[in-house]
């Protein structure tokens, strides 16, 4: 019987409801989805956007309404995401129809926006079939891929209030756009060859296919070509002509850090990468991260792509015009890195790109839809303990995590290496995509663009400000200009506490737990520099147990850029200032002696050499010792280089543990002592790494548990950019594990600096 006979003849009892559905439901096929729910179901009512998610009205008989609610749960949209749904009876109305109505522009409830999604298999199969009229179009979407967070200019998500504003659909994308049995209903982004964007190459100018052969060609021939994806530009060459990788690299600036490689398949990755079977869902996925990989011995990728690395990082194509190039070009791999001189804000706008990288690329190509957000793209180490997160961004941002509960607004503004921003609204934390470091005036306009943005879209108005304990940073000087100007409260957040917190945010602890946070640097309230940090915390506050025992950083700075500073600082303090004269070692025979004289008369008069408990350094010092690496070109690099020796072996080295006024502090010098025995006897460094790693893993984890067994505790935080190191993360998670305590560790935000707003933000709340 349909609801009109129903309603008129009254056999079977009608309701109205109101189904409030929050979550990420906007620019994901929702309303058509529900349309096609209501149908199924023989319900009459209505579905609206507004600015926090969907309301929709159902009428019928009260079985339906309830199936109508399971199935919305239950077959909603792959890339929708549901996280509440609420329902209140309504009168009746008696109107049999169903209607998609126009978006409601008001406040009501958080604002959850989708993240850009990776071409989806429908539009994929379409891009390559010759019958389809969207055959080989460089932008085919549909409302289940696509642009979405970097077009978004305003909430609700609609074409207007997007850059497809400027392209009016033609008639046949228009009948897609209102047909409700199309994948393409209400699909924003919706555009064919007749009426979407436009595809172009300079130097020589071309469009549409002649514009992708030039690049294709171009990069066949051993040139650099800047290419257009959906939140900036890439610098794209072959990756396996070692040439173009080195001319990349001497253009750019950017000397040894590893480049991000693009495979059009599966198949072509595992010709030079290991795929273990849990990488299959991140390389595949809607996001489509940069995963870091083990790399194949024998491989034909370029040597200077990846020269520190054990790994490659790589990607699947997630925009069709990836796809059509790769595929075009037979390519095996491209270099795909970030459209910038090293540490710069991404390139978005064309004219910017064309001035920017104009000496760096050979050939742009390019396209007119405007980028609105910058986002590059996201780096992920998958591991046997679970996903580092290592860069948040593109298919990620600006998607929140969940807090424990309700807190006032705040914007916190990050640290300065690996800058984010968040925003809280309610139990939301809506983190940032990554921004890069802030080292330069440009960087900070894109902070200062970036905020504005995302509280525009969110239409959150903060109440108190967050920053980094460090005043020197930009963004804590920023935060303070920012509290001044808004005449709002500032919090600035000790460095490793605002890492503990992130992670408790994260995994929904509210209680206190032992945090472990290591990492390079970061000011503790004590004024030194700390940086492998104990301690017992929660959100409003925090008691430090235990550090890496101090030593000083000689020349500041500059001991994190040249690691044999810090080795000879270990050294020193392991056997004394005649080390050099005393030991037989390349290290030795190699140090500048007169250097370190004039530094190590600096530390002793305690000039430019601030006391540091720093986990990075010690991997610096242990990494120069064993003759890994001198001189760093960017930052982790030697810490890197030494786990990607490190082999596999059961060993251990001595180190001791002190107390003193309360706090326990882990002495390496034992442990120095016996790697420099190690490499007397002639050991392998690679062995050496292997029992570095063990033995750093070995005094975290006796340390932090007897921390928490003194203080009662069994859930155990780990935080920090030390925990990229997958060795590290992996053999901590086990000991704890082993021993009973539950390992709280990221998987949604970086456990690096990037994730120090979201800390940040919530020991602000706490605190006010």
């Amino acid at each position: 019987m349909s609801l009109v006979v129903a309603q008129r003849e009254g056999a079977i009892p009608v309701q109205r409801w109101l189904v409030r559905v929050l979550g990420i439901v906007q620019g994901v096929g929702f309303r058509p989805f529900i349309h096609r729910l209501a149908r199924r179901h023989s319900l009459a009512g209505s579905v609206l956007n507004y600015a926090g998610g969907v309301d929709i009205e159902i009428e019928g008989p009260e079985a339906a309404l309830e199936a109508f609610v399971a199935d919305l749960q239950a077959e909603r949209p792959p890339i929708a995401l549901i996280e509440s749904i609420a329902t209140e009876t309504l009168p009746v109305s008696g109107d049999p129809e169903f209607r998609i109505l126009p978006s409601r522009d008001g406040e009501s409830g958080p604002i959850l926006v989708s993240p850009d999604v990776a071409i989806c298999a429908d539009c994929d199969r379409e891009l390559g079939d010759p019958a389809d009229r969207r055959h080989r179009h460089p932008f085919i979407n549909c409302t289940n891929c696509g642009p979405r967070y970097t077009i978004i200019r305003a909430m609700p998500y609609d074409r207007p209030n997007t850059s497809m504003a400027v392209f009016p659909m033609c008639d046949r994308c228009r009948a897609e756009y209102g047909d409700i049995d199309n994948r393409r209903f209400h699909a924003q982004p919706v555009a064919c060859p007749q009426c979407g964007p436009m595809l172009a190459y300079r130097e020589p100018a071309a469009a549409g296919e002649a514009a992708l052969a030039a690049a294709v060609e171009a990069l066949r021939e051993g040139k650099i070509v800047a290419a257009k994806g959906l939140g900036g530009f890439h610098l794209a060459c072959d990756a396996l002509n070692d040439a173009s990788v080195r001319l990349l690299r001497e253009r750019k600036g950017r000397e040894e850090k590893p480049f991000a490689l693009m495979a059009p398949n599966l198949e072509a990755i595992r010709r030079f990468c290991e795929v273990p079977d849990y990488t299959l869902g991140l390389l595949q996925g809607a996001q489509k991260p940069i995963c870091l990989l083990p790399k194949l011995a024998d491989n034909p990728i370029a040597p200077s792509v990846a020269p520190d690395s054990a790994c490659f990082g790589v990607m699947l194509p997630y925009t069709p015009l990836h796809r059509l190039l790769l595929e075009q070009g037979g390519f095996t791999a491209l270099v795909m890195t970030s459209g910038n001189l090293s540490d710069e804000p991404l390139a978005t706008d064309n004219g910017e790109a064309f001035r920017r990288l104009g000496h760096i690329a050979d050939g742009f190509l390019f396209h007119d839809r405007e980028i609105l957000v910058g986002c590059d793209d996201s780096v992920v180490r998958p591991t046997s303990a679970g996903t580092i997160m290592m860069r948040r961004a593109r298919g990620y941002a600006p998607f929140p995590v969940r807090l424990p509960h309700a807190q006032l607004p705040v914007l916190a503004l990050g640290a300065h290496l690996k800058n984010t921003i968040c925003l809280t609204k309610d139990d939301y934390a809506f983190c940032s995509q990554h921004l890069g470091d802030l080292d330069d005036a440009e960087t900070l306009r894109f902070l200062e663009r970036s905020v504005e943005h995302l509280a525009s879209i969110l239409r959150v108005e903060p109440e108190a400000i967050a920053c980094d304990l460090h005043p020197d940073y930009l963004s804590s000087r920023h935060a303070e200009e920012l509290a001044d100007r808004r005449d709002l409260p500032l919090v600035a957040v000790q460095h490793h506490h605002a890492h503990v917190v992130s992670v408790m945010a994260e995994r929904g602890a509210t209680e206190p737990v032992v945090g472990v946070a290591c990492d390079g640097t970061g000011l503790g309230d004590d004024g030194t520099v700390w940086g492998c940090e104990i301690m017992v915390a929660d959100a409003a506050g925090y008691e430090r147990k235990a550090h890496l025992a101090y030593v000083p950083l000689p020349g500041g700075d500059r001991a994190i850029r040249e690691p044999w500073r810090m080795g000879a600082t270990y050294l020193d303090r392991a056997l004394g200032a005649d080390f050099a004269d005393a030991l037989d070692l390349p290290f030795c025979r190699d140090l500048d002696r007169n250097a370190w004289a004039l530094l190590r008369a600096l530390v002793e008069r305690g000039l430019n050499a601030p006391q540091a408990s720093s986990a990075g350094r010690l991997f610096d010092a242990v990494a120069a010792v064993t003759g890994v690496q001198q001189v760093c070109t960017y930052e982790g690099q030697a810490a890197m280089r030494l786990e990607a020796l490190a082999e596999d072996t059961d060993r251990l080295y001595p180190f001791d543990l002190s107390e003193s006024d309360g706090l326990t502090a882990m002495e390496p010098a034992a442990l120095i002592r016996a790697i420099v025995d190690d490499l007397r006897r002639g050991r392998r460094v690679a062995e050496i790494s292997g029992a570095f790693h063990n033995t750093f893993v070995a005094m975290l984890a006796s340390t932090a548990m007897r921390v928490a067994r003194e203080a009662g505790l069994n859930r155990v935080a780990l935080s920090g950019g030390t925990f990229q190191n997958a060795r590290v993360l992996t053999g901590l998670c086990r000991a704890l594990t082993e021993a009973g305590f539950e390992p709280l560790i990221h998987d949604q935000i970086p456990c690096n600096d990037g994730g120090l707003s979201l800390g940040q933000a919530v020991v602000a709340a706490a605190q006010m």
